[in-house]
C-alpha cells in the first residue's frame, strides 16, 4: 500500500508561481512512478507531469510545458511540482497519484487533492 498526501495549494493571480509538494509513503512506494493530474471545474481529469524515481526521466502535457517543472527528493519521497507562470486555465484540483507506468497512465495510487485557483 502507498500513501500520498499532497499541500501546496492556493489562490494566486496570473502569472504567479506556486509549489505543489506530494510526499508518498509505503513499502513500495519507489517502486512507482509518481506525479500529477487535475481536474478543472466541469471537466475531465488530466495528466499534467509525471517523474521516474530511478533516473529522474521526465513527463509533461503539453499544456504545461516550459512552465511546469517536476522533481523528487529520493531521501524523502516527495516530488515537487513547480509552477510558474500561472494561468486562469491552470485552476483545478490537483491530484498527485503513483502508477506503474513511468508516464503516470493508469494509477494505481491516488492522493486527496489540493485546489489551486488562479484568478485573472
Amino acid at each position: 500500500q502507498v500513501q500520498l498526501v499532497e499541500s501546496g495549494g492556493g489562490l494566486v493571480e496570473a502569472g504567479d508561481s506556486l509549489r505543489l509538494s506530494c510526499a508518498g509513503s509505503g513499502r513500495h512506494v519507489k517502486s512507482y512512478a509518481m506525479g500529477w493530474y487535475r481536474q478543472p471545474p466541469g471537466k475531465q481529469r488530466e495528466f499534467v507531469a509525471a517523474v521516474r524515481w530511478t533516473g529522474g526521466s521526465t513527463y509533461y502535457a503539453d499544456s504545461v510545458k516550459g512552465r511546469f517543472t517536476i522533481s523528487r527528493d529520493v531521501v524523502n519521497n516527495t516530488v515537487y511540482l513547480q509552477m510558474n507562470s500561472l494561468k486562469p486555465e491552470d485552476t483545478a484540483v490537483y491530484y498527485c497519484a503513483a502508477a506503474a507506468s513511468p508516464d503516470l497512465r493508469n494509477p494505481r495510487y491516488w492522493g486527496q487533492g489540493t485546489q489551486v485557483t488562479v484568478s485573472s
